[in-house]
């Protein structure tokens, strides 16, 4: 079974997410920029997020904070989400069961999927940080989602393009892949991306079934082996 996380994986929401939270805390006096962003928030939980903020720069966001930076982002993905380039092509080659795991809210992962037209490739295999206790990257999530799948983690392979999440798919036991085609990550170095040579990556989803080609759908209708 195939992990998918959603945020950076299946759409280009990221860099989104970035500048829709720097201006929200510059509204209120907290100063950081994209590569703290980055480092302290990203492939986190809103709780995990809240906590860093919190610990960091001493302002507690409410929940009118939360909820005014919800509703600012989901304004902007309704004008500005894409998918990452070629996922669309690629998940109906899939030969294997696939699902989402991902720190998103419900509503805005829902919502991204709707407005990207791949809800209904998804369809109600959609799991959130909501549903367990502890967020990436502890393996919680894709444990939970494994679970609900009826799937061996050992037989698990993880999408993943944050570090909290590639830590949670090892945590869990699963493989991972990091997909690095996001707009956030544009920039960084092969040897950064891959840490050091430990994850193997890859930024371009037509590079997806040269990685795993048993994951492919054969031409004749055969399940791939």
């Amino acid at each position: 079974m195939i992990i998918f996380d959603c945020d950076g994986v299946l759409i280009d929401s990221e860099v989104i997410s970035a500048r829709v939270l720097i201006d929200a805390l510059a509204s209120i006096g907290v100063k950081v920029d994209t590569a703290h962003v980055q480092t302290h928030f990203l492939g986190r939980s809103w709780a995990k997020v809240a906590a860093e903020i919190r610990h960091s720069h001493g302002y507690h966001p409410g929940t009118d904070f939360e909820e005014k930076y919800r509703t600012e982002l989901l304004a902007r993905f309704e004008l500005e989400l894409v998918t990452t380039s070629g996922i669309e092509v690629l998940l109906p080659q899939l030969a294997t069961r696939a699902c989402v795991a991902t720190s998103s809210s419900p509503k805005r992962a829902s919502r991204s999927l709707e407005l990207t037209g791949l809800s209904d490739f998804f369809a109600k295999r959609i799991f959130t940080a909501s549903e367990v206790e502890r967020g990436k990257p502890a393996p919680d999530l894709f444990l939970h989602a494994a679970r609900q799948m009826q799937a061996d983690p050992a037989r698990c392979l993880v999408i993943e393009d944050s570090l909290p999440g590639i830590e949670a798919a090892n945590n869990a036991g699963m493989q991972v892949l990091r997909f690095t085609g996001g707009s956030h990550l544009k920039g960084l170095s092969e040897e950064t991306l891959s840490l050091g040579g430990k994850v193997r990556c890859f930024d371009n989803w037509e590079l997806f079934f040269e990685m795993v080609p048993q994951a492919k759908r054969q031409l004749d209708g055969r399940m791939g082996t």
